[in-house]
């Protein structure tokens, strides 16, 4: 349409162009040709007053004010075009306007007779050389034949304008009765340029302006004029009858002149009348051809979008909800790979390929996702495997070091034993940690509820540090036993964590008490704490458990209290300590506290730190078998420190075989 648009602009132009030209030669040609013609009128009229100062002055006082009409009827039609035309010719105009100013300097040269006739002929000669300037700058059509004509009349009217100078010299010398050598000369350079001039515009007429012409050039008139042109130069005296003959000639080429150019101005409206018809067909075909194209892609583009704007819901569809659901169903172990749903939207075959695109892509992923998840499962199968084994030697390893420690009575074979039972406790927990990770519930449990200070204290047990750990946590409250063995692991968990990552001369204070939603169990550190933004990425990978990833196997504890929170609706999440380092808050809900049975057994091993001669710490066992019943409110025991550690290991193990089953 851009195009098409462009493309009638230009033509419609140069059609306006072309009816320009009436009003170019009405406002340009017609007044520029009158001023030409009363110049050469009064220049010839000066020219035979100042051959013979006894002549009248009286015509050409008259001649005088005609011209100065033309001159004003110029300059006030040449105002109406100033609009109309291009800057070139009404440069030329406005330079004709200035060179005519100096025609009082010419007159008065003639009144005062202080110029002779061929400064006086020079002078009129200038003027209307600037009216043939202007003639120069009539911008040509881009019809050749046009272009032609209007050279044709500009050379012809060049070669009336030598003849005009000619018949002004020749009434000048018939006036005074004899001719100056100078104006013989210039009188012959006048002859060669009037006939080339007039040869040459006369060949580029078309046959109807030769015809004209022609009727002129075989005229009475022009052979005296031809006849007198070679008389001049050897005639002693100039005939009186020589100046009439040449100025009635000059006026029949004048007249010719501005016939052939209105004769011109009328081809060129009849040209401009059928390029504007074209103009009309063309561009009404043009423009039905563009508005069809227009409505055709307005139709096809609204189905196609539409269609793109289906297919992109679907797509949108597919990518937030859909594969999501399915990969999220993989991962519960189902099998969807066969509910890979069909795009088949739209009619348009590139939109339904790009759909198919979809469908295959969408397969694709389906398929990877299944694969990955067929993967996860037997990796985690290997890794459950693995564990499961090492967790039944480590609990054979267990009852043998408990047998063992049973048996020795050197204190120092029994620390030694205390350091491999710690050790193997764990890399129980350890064992366990892979059996958390791969989605199963690790072997071990408890029919029994049991007092949660007693999970915290064999939470603290599985730690390496755990000397450095101070419990304060209260008698009484007990955690059903379904939950025991995980609750000890996820405590143990964020223990560790607080051991390692603080300094090894400041102690991890756990602490415990009921509250209203539950029993709270903080874990505290003195470390050097954690950034806020570190804390709320940790918040929130405890608020919202992730899938397991490999990458992240330096974080393999806090996954495992990510899973276990999660399993049993537990609340984990830290905040900073008021000693620099970082507390963890476990929420543990209240329908896992339960209050603890009327009997309890309890089989303790009192161990004791003693200092020996070396001053190493070293630890005694001394077995005290007892079975008593604990009341649902002890009184609160002072905190379990590294300093005094009641182990109550024995007791422990022999509870988890009495209660509890592996």
């Amino acid at each position: 349409m851009a195009i098409w648009a462009f493309a009638a602009s230009l033509t419609f132009q140069g059609g306006k162009e072309l009816l320009r030209a009436r009003d170019g030669y009405e406002h340009g040609i017609v007044p520029t040709r009158a001023l030409t013609t009363a110049l050469q009128h009064e220049r010839l009229l000066s020219l035979s007053v100042l051959g013979d100062p006894t002549a009248s002055r009286a015509e050409l006082g008259a001649q005088r004010v005609r011209t100065n009409t033309a001159r004003a009827e110029l300059e006030r039609k040449a105002s109406l075009l100033q609009g109309g035309t291009t800057p070139a010719v009404w440069n030329r105009l406005h330079q004709l306007m200035s060179a005519t100013e100096r025609l009082a300097e010419v007159r008065n040269g003639v009144d005062a007779r202080t110029a002779d006739r061929i400064q006086t002929l020079d002078g009129y000669a200038t003027m209307i050389e600037s009216a043939f300037k202007v003639y120069d700058k009539i911008p040509t059509y881009s019809d050749s034949s046009q272009t032609d004509q209007t050279r044709a009349v500009v050379l012809v009217g060049r070669s009336r304008e030598m003849l005009s100078q000619q018949a002004a010299l020749i009434a000048g010398a018939v006036a005074e009765g004899s001719m100056s050598i100078e104006e013989r000369t210039r009188f012959g350079e006048l002859v060669t340029g009037r006939r080339l001039l007039y040869s040459m515009g006369f060949d580029l007429f078309d046959e109807e302006f030769q015809r004209l012409y022609r009727s002129l050039q075989g005229s009475a008139a022009y052979a005296s004029f031809e006849r007198i042109e070679d008389a001049v130069a050897t005639a002693d005296r100039p005939n009186p009858s020589w100046a009439t003959v040449a100025a009635k000639l000059s006026d029949t080429f004048d007249t010719f002149g501005g016939d052939v150019s209105k004769g011109i101005t009328e081809r060129s409206e009849t040209l401009a009348t059928g390029i504007l018809v074209r103009i009309g067909v063309a561009g009404g075909l043009g423009l039905l051809a563009v508005a069809v194209s227009i409505f055709i892609s307005v139709r096809f583009g609204r189905r196609m979008s539409a269609e793109l704007v289906g297919l992109e819901q679907v797509a949108l569809h597919l990518a937030n909800e859909r594969l999501p659901d399915v990969v999220e169903r993989l991962h519960r172990g189902e099998d969807v790979c066969s509910e890979a749903e069909e795009l088949n939207y739209g009619t348009i075959t590139e939109i339904v390929n790009v759909g198919r695109a979809f469908t295959s892509v969408q397969r694709t992923a389906v398929e990877a996702a299944a694969g990955q998840a067929q993967m996860r499962k037997s990796v985690n199968k290997v890794f459950v495997n693995l564990a499961r084994r090492s967790q039944s030697l480590l609990h054979r390893q267990l009852t043998m070091l408990e047998a063992m420690e049973q048996r020795a009575s050197d204190p120092e074979t029994l620390d030694d034993l205390f350091g491999l039972d710690h050790l193997t406790t764990r890399m129980r927990r350890h064992s366990e940690g892979l059996i958390i990770l791969s989605g199963a519930v690790p072997g071990r449990g408890w029919r029994t509820p049991v007092t949660i200070y007693d999970v915290v204290r064999a939470a603290v047990e599985e730690v390496e540090d755990y000397q450095r750990v101070t419990v304060n946590v209260p008698r009484g409250p007990c955690l059903a036993g379904t939950v025991v063995t995980d609750v000890i692991h996820l405590v143990a968990e964020l223990v560790e964590n607080a051991a390692v990552f603080s300094p090894p001369h400041t102690m991890v204070n756990v602490h415990g008490e009921m509250v209203a939603r539950g029993y709270v169990i903080e874990v505290e550190d003195r470390g050097l704490g954690i950034t806020s933004t570190e804390m709320a990425r940790l918040n929130e990978l405890l608020a919202g458990p992730p899938q397991f990833d490999l990458a992240g196997s330096d974080r393999l504890g806090l996954f495992v209290v990510t899973q276990l929170a999660a399993r049993h609706d537990i609340r984990v999440s830290l905040r900073p300590s008021p000693f620099g380092g970082t507390t963890a808050i476990v929420l543990l809900p209240g329908e896992l506290v339960v209050q603890a049975p009327e009997p309890q057994v309890t089989h303790s091993a009192e161990v004791e730190w003693i200092a020996t001669g070396s001053g190493l710490p070293k630890r005694v066992r001394q077995a005290v078998p007892e079975r008593r019943a604990v009341p649902a409110e002890a009184p609160q025991p002072a905190p379990v420190t590294g300093s005094v550690m009641t182990s109550f290991r024995d007791g422990w193990r022999r509870a988890e075989q009495e209660g509890g089953t592996r």
